[in-house]
């Protein structure tokens, strides 16, 4: 996920023992990722370093750690355990901290609270719709990466198409008796080296071309991966899970009864979209405190 040579760029003298640059040489082969992906990969790593994302966060056992925020104060909402784990909730970081008084929030059930998250992300995001968006969008992405592709697939056809025609001419020459054989080998020779090239260079650039293209999922199909998404969200290891989330949910901020999340949905030009929920987080008594 971090080698540039997927994107089509080569480095070499990374690890000059002289203190010298390395050297770049971009698009020295054909990229499997576009640069602009790759580089959204690496702006992912950077935000999910241990340097921005508290190592306790990336182990948490709670989905939403290092993503939940108090509405009230700002602080982030810690994930915590009560009656040696039987009941878990997420408390605001001034409250735990500073004690009662301190901030307006309330205790939140995990439970309660995460699966509010995911039916929101389920109902809003993993839609029909939104996969059916994605996949014309990546093909849209596709056709604007591979046009160097194809202006290079035309140039090459057209110097077979002239170099074809260059050999037709010498051969008429030398069946017409103008010069022999002998005297016009090299160049028969260049030219055939040259259009043997081009051929492969072609072929490479249709298949190339033709594996990039990804059609445009029947609806029975959108269904299926609707499902298999939707499924992985609620049943797949935390850690998937967590990553999943993370890779679209920038915050969750909740004060008193309302959660709003902002998410970022790939193929929106609307910019970040923001989901006010109010009014669902039931509250019990419990121990003296309240916990919603």
């Amino acid at each position: 996920m971090t080698n540039e040579i997927y994107a089509g760029t080569f480095i070499w003298g990374r690890n000059s023992k002289r203190g010298l640059e390395p050297i770049r040489v971009e698009d020295a082969f054909p990229p499997i990722v576009t640069k602009e992906i790759f580089e959204r990969v690496q702006d992912q790593l950077r935000e999910r370093a241990p340097i921005k994302i508290h190592p306790k966060r990336v182990a948490s056992r709670f989905l939403l750690s290092g993503l939940a925020r108090c509405g009230h104060c700002g602080k982030a909402l810690v994930g915590m355990d009560a009656k040696n784990g039987k009941f878990s909730y997420y408390v605001c970081g001034t409250l735990l901290k500073k004690g009662s008084g301190s901030c307006p929030a309330r205790y939140l059930n995990s439970g309660k609270f995460e699966g509010l998250v995911i039916d929101k992300i389920k109902e809003h995001i993993l839609t029909e719709e939104n996969l059916t968006n994605l996949v014309k969008l990546v093909n849209e992405e596709i056709d604007s990466s591979c046009k160097a592709y194809r202006e290079e697939l035309d140039a090459r056809s057209d110097e077979i198409t002239d170099i074809n025609h260059r050999l037709e001419r010498l051969y008429d020459v030398i069946e017409m008796g103008e010069l022999g054989l002998g005297d016009l080998a090299p160049r028969i020779k260049e030219l055939r080296s040259r259009q043997e090239k081009l051929q492969v260079r072609k072929v490479e650039i249709e298949s190339y071309l033709s594996d990039r293209k990804v059609e445009l999922a029947r609806p029975e199909i959108v269904k299926a991966y609707v499902k298999d998404l939707r499924k992985l969200l609620s049943n797949s290891p935390l850690s998937e899970r967590k990553a999943f989330v993370r890779s679209f949910i920038k915050e969750v901020k909740v004060t008193g009864d309302e959660v709003v999340l902002t998410y970022t949905i790939p193929l929106s030009s609307r910019g970040i979209p923001r989901e006010k929920v109010g009014g669902v987080l039931s509250t019990v008594h419990y121990g003296g405190r309240y916990w919603t």
